[in-house]
């Protein structure tokens, strides 16, 4: 890590908490804008827009904007348009994130047609994003009765669980899991842990693995993954961070921080060419 250039950086459990900021999270960013350093928030958050969660983080205190912030659901419209063009898609989300899948073909909520006897609402592709009450019964029934008919099955992350200022709730992960097996199928991922979503993220930024440095909470698809593609891994402990998870982790980070708040103080001992 003698080079480096840019910092990725996850939102969720690193920056804030629902959505409040942890503390010395919003002064380490002020940190590390001021060395000059590349900045992408690269989020796998699917219940807001960019704008939407610039203008929150920037409400906040935090110096960022839309244009510094990576989605999954972004990145989901851009996978879409380069592997699937043209596909209908069947949306199983928590949250307004229409905004950021521009492009893309949405069909009408699946309870206002008849799939069964009308072609034209029949998806090739089901696309899951974040869980949340939408989540039910009948719509995972609804999107597991597409995948039998043959849809493309395309997700957001997988994550199990996110940390809320309640603690630890359900993701969409624990959901497709039981999709995949049921359907007999295999998603195709398009946020974190995906190597794509790190490779879009790098080259907004102009840099190679070997000048930036991924900092996020979880220690498999964001810190690992990130490793993986030769990017300088660390792993902080707030967020969804457990210890029993990074001992029964697949291989070990780069660096570990209690927090954000000391990612300056790792950064300044770098030296940067």
């Amino acid at each position: 890590m003698d080079s480096v250039r840019a910092v990725l950086i996850d939102i969720d459990g690193v920056l804030t908490v629902s959505w409040k900021p942890l503390p010395g999270a919003v002064e380490a960013l002020r940190r590390i804008r001021d060395v000059d350093l590349g900045v992408v928030l690269l989020t796998n958050t699917t219940s807001r827009t960019r704008a939407s969660i610039a203008a929150t983080l920037g409400a906040a205190g935090f110096p960022v904007d839309a244009e510094d912030i990576l989605t999954a659901p972004a990145a989901t419209a851009a996978y879409l348009t380069d592997h699937h063009p043209g596909a209908r898609c069947s949306l199983l989300n928590s949250g307004d994130i229409r905004e950021d899948l521009a492009g893309v073909a949405l069909l009408l909520d699946d309870t206002e047609t008849d799939t069964e006897t009308d072609t034209d609402a029949v998806p090739d592709v089901v696309i899951v994003g974040g869980a949340g009450p939408e989540f039910d019964y009948a719509a995972l029934n609804r999107a597991f009765g597409h995948l039998q008919r043959g849809a493309r099955l395309v997700a957001m992350h997988r994550n199990l669980y996110w940390r809320t200022d309640r603690g630890l709730d359900l993701d969409s992960g624990a959901f497709l899991l039981g999709l995949e097996h049921a359907a007999r199928t295999r998603a195709e991922i398009t946020g974190k842990p995906a190597p794509a979503f790190f490779e879009a993220a790098l080259a907004r930024l102009g840099v190679g693995p070997g000048q930036a440095v991924m900092v996020g909470d979880d220690i498999e698809s964001d810190v690992l993954a990130a490793q993986r593609m030769g990017v300088t891994g660390v792993l902080v402990k707030t967020g969804k961070y457990l210890p029993e998870t990074y001992r029964a982790a697949s291989a070990r980070p780069d660096h570990v921080l209690d927090s954000v708040a000391d990612l300056p103080a790792l950064l300044d001992s770098v030296v940067r060419r």
